[in-house]
């Protein structure tokens, strides 16, 4: 290994830091996921974002002279990602979905919902969504276990007469959804709430309730790598096959859910457990880029609404 002071006289360009980092990381074999699944755009991600340039447009970039101070940043960090394991996110402070930028620290799992990518495929993508309420009707919303506050920020824009309420039992996350609340100017329409699920919403009823609660089970996460080992285990606990907190969002979703209004959930690797334990459910499957069975949505009149 090189001293630093060889490696930024060594390389000088934007490209010389890519494919540095990408032969570091295939050698120290990284595990991938947050945001991106391969070394290359790992290290495409951990270089532009900590350069802040835009993280999906790499080409203009590729031989741009960095500044001493740039090399040295960038060389740091790259070590950072191979000698700690942390996900690229938590050495940049940031993460994106759908290129929205959010504040992110170890006090949070990196999001990467896919029901990030579903509102922005309902409500921007196309004319109207088949199954999601009119956003200029959702008068009020809700996310369960909203960690950084990404979906609940998502939520308020999407819905821009809505009050959306976000909950999480942690308070240390729910000091970084303050953040991302505050930072994009959301603060009048959202409202932060500790504690387990519905629990701190006694009496109050939704036109959509939003959740990515907890869904791992035990045997994959006592198999996980340092990068996902870095978040914190509360945001991935899902018990023994995955599914605790998924039910009991099921059965507790009709006492706090407006007729006409729906329930949209991400799971992990479920739904076959999911549509034997509720065979009067009519469960929505909604395709995403990487996956056909990660989310579900029920009508409220499916759940006796």
């Amino acid at each position: 290994m090189l001293p630093k002071e060889d490696i930024t006289r060594e390389l000088v360009t934007l490209r010389d830091y890519w494919r540095y980092a990408i032969s570091r990381f295939n050698a120290a074999d990284l595990a991938y996921g947050h945001g991106t699944s391969t070394a290359g755009d790992d290290a495409a991600f951990l270089i532009l974002d900590s350069l802040d340039l835009p993280i999906d447009v790499l080409d203009p970039f590729l031989d741009a002279r960095l500044l001493p101070e740039e090399r040295a940043l960038l060389a740091e960090r790259i070590e950072a990602r191979v000698t700690t394991r942390k996900p690229s996110a938590y050495l940049t402070g940031r993460s994106y979905i759908q290129g929205m930028r959010f504040h992110v620290d170890e006090r949070v799992i990196v999001p990467r919902s896919h029901i990030g990518e579903i509102l922005f495929n309902e409500y921007i993508h196309s004319e109207g969504s088949a199954f999601l309420p009119d956003p200029l009707l959702v008068e009020s919303a809700v996310d369960i276990c909203t960690g950084s506050g990404c979906l609940a920020v998502i939520a308020a824009k999407f819905f821009p007469n809505a009050l959306v309420d976000a909950v999480d039992l942690s308070a240390d996350a729910l000091a970084v959804a303050e953040i991302n609340v505050a930072g994009h100017g959301v603060g009048d329409q959202v409202s932060l709430f500790q504690g387990d699920l519905f629990a701190p919403l006694s009496g109050r009823r939704y036109d959509l309730i939003i959740t990515n609660p907890p869904y791992v089970d035990h045997d994959a996460l006592s198999a996980y790598p340092p990068e996902y080992q870095a978040e914190p285990v509360l945001a991935h606990d899902g018990g023994t096959d995955g599914l605790d907190l998924v039910r009991r969002i099921i059965e507790e979703a009709p006492g706090h859910l407006n007729a006409g209004g729906g329930l949209i959930c991400e799971i992990g690797s479920g739904r076959e457990i999911l549509e034997e334990e509720y065979p009067h459910l009519d469960f929505l499957w909604l395709e995403t880029e990487n996956s056909q069975d990660a989310v579900f949505y029920l009508a409220a009149e499916a759940l006796g609404v």
